[in-house]
């Protein structure tokens, strides 16, 4: 009995012995996969400096290009993306033939802030967007947003109607659906355990699984060689992987708060969207968007997914040609 009895402390000494090993080895696993990580994030940063000017505004910095002279036109780009989207679509350089062109990172991507003692909600991005466009001299502007850039831009022209001139909508989601992708894309804007996540697991996840996203986002058509420029380092930094958890977190409900709001818009709309668009249903988003803004235009373009700026940048030009003629 006694030799039982000591066999058996001794097998569980050994298990509580292996547990702690594995735990062991897990937790240093962790940490060297965060310093990995961290180091990456810092080499993107270097090797991808900012492209235009820094703003402070609020006690938040903000990245930003500026480009041409003439009416002013802003671009927000969409949830994950910074400045280099924009660049790389040549929509900065054609519109800069005409217009004053203003893109930003906005708040927590590319090279832009974004802290964390505030929810930044559309009309939170949206004050902060008014107050720098103040500081650098624009008072009225046309706004071009795509994707969660969208929802920006509407909240720009709900609270701040005498500055936004008109409205470019490009692949926006502005009403409320059952989206489970949404929960999983949430986990790493968690406290704490989104944080042990977007240091360690995210950034190795995200960088395996970009084609299959790339795929997706620009789908039906292929990828543009033109995109080959876009930073993919910067995009998959655990700050920036934060940044676009937090708005995959807020973009349903953002969705169904500002759903009252479209109808009472009264400045020139332009929308725009891919016909076969693989994240966004064109139907039941910016068809329906159309219907309910009296004074919109709706260009649905035939065989092309949700990047339209990068696979159709003259519909996208044409679409701004056609807001600024309108209240130039």
């Amino acid at each position: 009995m006694r030799r039982y009895a000591r066999g058996a402390v001794r097998k569980r000494a050994a298990s509580s012995s292996t547990g702690s090993m594995i735990v062991g080895l897990a937790v240093a696993g962790l940490a060297a996969s965060a310093l990995m990580n961290h180091r990456l994030a810092r080499k993107a940063e270097r090797d991808n400096p900012p492209m235009g000017r820094m703003l402070k505004v609020a006690g938040v910095r903000l990245h930003y290009v500026e480009r041409g002279s003439g009416d002013p036109v802003v671009l927000l780009h969409g949830n994950g993306s910074m400045i280099q989207d924009f660049e790389s679509s040549g929509l900065v350089d054609l519109a800069a033939q005409t217009y004053r062109v203003v893109a930003f990172d906005r708040p927590g991507y590319g090279h832009s802030d974004r802290p964390r003692h505030k929810i930044w909600t559309p009309e939170a991005q949206a004050d902060l967007i008014h107050a720098a466009l103040a500081r650098i001299g624009v008072s009225r502007a046309t706004i071009v947003g795509h994707s969660w850039g969208c929802s920006v831009a509407v909240a720009l022209a709900h609270k701040y109607p005498q500055m936004v001139g008109g409205l470019v909508l490009a692949s926006g989601y502005y009403y409320p659906t059952a989206r489970a992708d949404v929960v999983g894309m949430a986990g790493p804007a968690i406290p704490l355990v989104g944080d042990i996540i977007r240091y360690t697991i995210s950034p190795i996840l995200s960088r395996l699984m970009w084609p299959l996203m790339m795929r997706k986002i620009f789908g039906p058509q292929t990828v543009p060689a033109k995109f080959r420029s876009f930073p993919k380092a910067m995009a998959v930094r655990p700050s920036q992987i934060r940044a676009s958890a937090a708005e995959s977190a807020l973009m349903v409900l953002d969705a169904a708060a500002y759903r009252p709001v479209y109808a009472s818009l009264k400045m020139p709309v332009a929308i725009v969207a891919g016909a076969k668009d693989r994240l966004i249903n064109t139907e039941t988003q910016s068809a329906r968007l159309h219907r309910e803004i009296s004074q919109s235009s709706f260009n649905r373009v035939p065989g092309a997914g949700h990047m339209i700026h990068q696979t159709a940048t003259q519909d996208v030009l044409a679409a701004i040609k056609e807001v600024t003629a309108h209240h130039g």
